[in-house]
């Protein structure tokens, strides 16, 4: 069965289900799926259900699509995402982001918890992506292109889109929500890095480091949808000061910065 196929029997089923139009999708990150409890009117469909759609099988990834109203929008949240290192291929990674955007969705927010860089940021800052680095060795796009879906080689020039990013920066001045900006960089995990690695990755340019996000972007600009990415820095990945680091740790981080990255995303919705 191509790739058409299973897309378009997917968002059937999601049809089937949900008939009316969604404005925004989000993509939660690690820790961070307690906005669902703003979302009203839920309607909640486990990953199992869906035809063709892997399933999470990380801590902190619900494995919940959830479709409901917030702050008077109709959005669909990724409860839970997937993840090269948990042995997908990279289209089985972005398969539900085919999904959205057959589901007529053009507005794309994108989470993460990620390790900072940046010896200006703290743990528990929000750091709005202004662009990225791809360091996981691999394309969602290598293999058969689908014209249908977009063309063989994409633009990457505004990745994430630069009026989603400036009007969630003023959101977050108005709300006086401390936020970052900077580079973000895509590794494949699930070890974290070793000190050599992060002082490569700082001298390349990158602000923050994760394992996700890179692919479901690529894939959303390969479709022409409009892409916000936000990062939760849950510990400060520095190379000459770096501490024992574990997943109980970044979901520790990642609630207590719960309460501003749902005011943020909440006003952004309201306002897109």
């Amino acid at each position: 069965m191509d790739l058409l196929t299973r897309i378009k029997e997917a968002k059937d089923y999601i049809k089937n289900n949900f008939s009316e139009e969604i404005d925004v999708a989000i993509i939660l990150g690690t820790g961070l799926g307690s906005i669902v409890n703003d979302i009203e009117d839920k309607l909640i469909i486990p990953y199992k259900n869906i035809p063709h759609f892997p399933v999470s099988t990380v801590v902190g990834h619900a494995g919940e699509l959830i479709i409901g109203k917030l702050m008077g929008k109709n959005v669909l949240a990724l409860n839970g995402r997937f993840h090269y290192y948990e042995g997908y291929q990279m289209e089985e990674v972005t398969f539900a982001v085919r999904v959205f955007k057959a589901l007529g969705i053009n507005n794309l927010i994108v989470s993460n918890a990620a390790g900072g860089m940046n010896p200006a940021f703290e743990p528990g800052d929000l750091m709005i992506i202004s662009d990225h680095i791809n360091m996981i060795g691999t394309s969602p796009l290598i293999g058969k292109n689908y014209d249908e879906l977009g063309p063989r080689f994409p633009d990457m020039s505004e990745a994430y889109n630069r009026q989603l990013r400036e009007k969630a920066i003023n959101i977050a001045n108005k709300f006086e929500i401390k936020v970052q900006q900077g580079v973000y960089v895509a590794v494949s995990g699930p070890t974290y890095e070793t000190p050599a690695e992060l002082k490569m990755l700082r001298l390349l340019g990158a602000d923050d480091v994760g394992m996700s996000t890179v692919p479901e972007v690529i894939i959303a600009n390969h479709m022409g949808m409009k892409v916000l990415g936000i990062s939760c820095i849950t510990d400060m990945a520095i190379a000459d000061s770096l501490e024992p680091l574990d997943h109980k740790k970044v979901l520790e981080t990642a609630n207590k910065a719960m309460k501003k990255f749902v005011s943020l995303v909440k006003e952004t919705v309201k306002e897109i």
